[in-house]
């Protein structure tokens, strides 16, 4: 038989090939997954160079090869930012295939997202991450901290002297010198422990219409699946008259405008505030009190 029967190839070389078919296979394995640093590099590349922010379809690019978002070329007036080349309508559609083929981690990774997410899901994905940090939930200032919800008590506590309390149950006194004055007139924040979490009592003024009216509402420190475990009542009276709502406490990843505009909370008009405040009308005293239970 000669040499060239393949059948008759020695057993020792197909043991050799075999290694080596093994060793080619790894490899293909490993260039078929980017490693993580690939990955990155890449992700870099599709960061706009002039807003920062990951591109998606339509890229665009100049005729030297700069690259840029739908959103910034409608803002360079036809020159690329880069080079001052004309942009004209090239789209980077190499870039746009590359992107499609990465998976990359949540942003909210630190704090406890361990998601792995294909590109252009990603953003979608980070919009309702149940991990993305909470603004924080204090009314009086337009305060820019974000965390999670201990960052934020701490800070709430430490930074803006909120008034912590545990318990259920509460029972407040607003006194107010000159019942008609609404500019700024964010009164009360309370913070309450309860059931293992956290709830901002929120006690203010606002105008409606013509008048100012008054307005108790409470929003959950967590998010709003979550918040519709809870109810709350509030209660508040005088002179043989009361007024009581009861309700599911907002989630604190609804601003606080958006509730109280929505009117989604115990509302008491001046002229009965100012009844159950008694005397002579001129200082507003109001008793409101209430209790927090879960839903069984």
């Amino acid at each position: 038989m000669s040499s060239s029967d393949p059948e008759s190839s020695d057993p020792q070389n197909i043991e050799d090939m075999m290694d080596i078919n093994e060793d080619a296979n790894d490899n293909a394995q490993h260039l078929s997954k980017p490693s993580v640093s690939v990955a990155s590099s890449v992700y870099e590349l599709l960061e706009c160079p002039v807003c920062l922010n990951a591109m998606y379809p339509p890229i665009h690019q100049c005729s030297n090869g700069h690259t840029l978002c739908s959103g910034c070329k409608s803002r360079a007036f036809n020159r690329c930012p880069t080079c001052r080349h004309e942009l004209g309508n090239i789209r980077c559609l190499a870039l746009e295939k590359v992107a499609a083929s990465l998976e990359l981690p949540c942003k909210y990774q630190g704090f406890g997202c361990n998601g792995i997410y294909p590109y252009y899901c990603k953003m979608k994905h980070e919009s309702l991450c149940v991990y993305r940090p909470y603004n924080c939930p204090y009314a009086g200032s337009d305060c820019t901290v974000v965390g999670d919800i201990p960052h934020l008590v701490s800070h709430l506590k430490d930074d803006h002297k909120v008034d912590m309390h545990n318990g259920s149950t509460f029972n407040h006194r607003y006194v107010r010198s000159n019942p008609d004055e609404v500019e700024n007139a964010t009164w009360m924040l309370t913070v309450f422990s309860c059931f293992g979490q956290y709830f901002c009592l929120h006690f203010e003024a606002f105008q409606m219409a013509m008048a100012p009216v008054y307005i108790a509402f409470l929003r959950f420190m967590g998010d709003e699946t979550e918040a519709k475990n809870y109810c709350y009542s509030l209660e508040v009276g005088g002179r043989g008259r009361k007024i009581i709502w009861q309700g599911v406490p907002r989630s604190i990843r609804d601003g606080h405008k958006k509730v109280r505009d929505s009117y989604d909370g115990l509302v008491i008009h001046r002229s009965m505030a100012l009844f159950f405040s008694g005397g002579d009308r001129r200082e507003l005293k109001l008793k409101v009190t209430g209790k927090i239970w879960k839903e069984q």
